[in-house]
């Protein structure tokens, strides 16, 4: 099977809710309003209690109380409010797969983090709207999940990483294609944007040439993520390179500043999105 095969399988089992669509309709829609799309949120109170738990976290910084969906999409703008969306119906989804708490825990926790530190090295490349870039580190690698669902004995081989090997190139090795090829099948099948398919299915191309900013930051992101969790006893410079660093100027004092942090931030988005992976802390 190849990686959309696995995609439309899942595309069957991990169905985005029938409000994601009609909010999705909305936002396609010029002639929709902020109360329109406020209107469908609120008819979910869980995905309205979760949108305004991440919009008061210091994850914004936003300097007053956010208290209502209108205003939250208002202040944050519809795009940010939308990649909200996205995580929330994004980790219910995936709330029935066949997994191990243990992995799910592992799973969410590892996807945070790659999610906050692009975040992080969005502000420190002074990018607009650096809080979008998140929803690229929560959704790259849902391909795993895929997987998992379908084939967990391959997935659980494919998770111990020798010193010598790099997650992305085993997963070729066992499946003929990766997590991340994968995980853009299945995007598109969802019917995402291209702003976000694009970096995630391209997130381990290392010739940075024709490459988007987005792309970038999360092939470096990643990287010092597996070198936090898979990839701790490997050589940092065999997963990340200087020179991959440099070529959109960041060094390695950012990787420092960076998993800081995600140590500070980690556990107040674990505690929205995915409540029993913040246990652990």
């Amino acid at each position: 099977m190849e990686a959309l095969d696995y995609a439309e399988k899942a595309n069957e089992i991990f169905v985005l809710s029938d409000s994601f669509v009609r909010i999705k309709e909305l936002i396609d829609d010029e002639a929709s309003t902020i109360d329109d799309i406020a209107d469908v949120i609120l008819l979910d109170p869980a995905l309205a209690g979760t949108i305004l738990k991440l919009a008061n976290s210091s994850f914004f910084n936003y300097p007053g109380k956010i208290d209502t969906i209108s205003k939250a999409v208002l202040v944050l703008g519809i795009t940010e409010v939308y990649n909200l969306v996205i995580a929330y119906f994004t980790t219910k989804a995936f709330k029935d797969i066949k997994a191990e708490p243990e992995f799910l825990d592992a799973f969410w926790e590892s996807s945070v983090d790659c999610a906050l530190i692009i975040k992080y090295l969005g502000f420190q490349l002074k990018l607009p709207n650096a809080e979008r870039l998140f929803i690229l580190g929560l959704m790259h690698n849902l391909g795993e999940l895929v997987l998992q669902q379908f084939v967990p004995e391959q997935v659980k081989k494919a998770r111990h990483i020798a010193s010598g090997e790099l997650p992305w190139l085993k997963q070729r090795d066992m499946f003929g294609f990766s997590y991340a090829d994968c995980t853009g099948e299945l995007l598109k099948l969802w019917q995402l944007p291209y702003s976000l398919i694009e970096p995630i299915r391209f997130q381990d191309q290392d010739d940075f040439e024709h490459c988007t900013i987005e792309t970038k930051l999360l092939f470096i992101a990643k990287r010092m993520m597996l070198l936090n969790h898979q990839c701790k006893q490997h050589d940092r410079d065999k997963v990340l390179s200087d020179a991959k660093m440099h070529e959109i100027n960041l060094n390695a004092s950012v990787i420092a500043s960076a998993n800081n942090f995600c140590d500070m931030e980690r556990l107040a988005i674990l505690a929205i999105l995915n409540p029993s992976a913040a246990m652990i802390y």
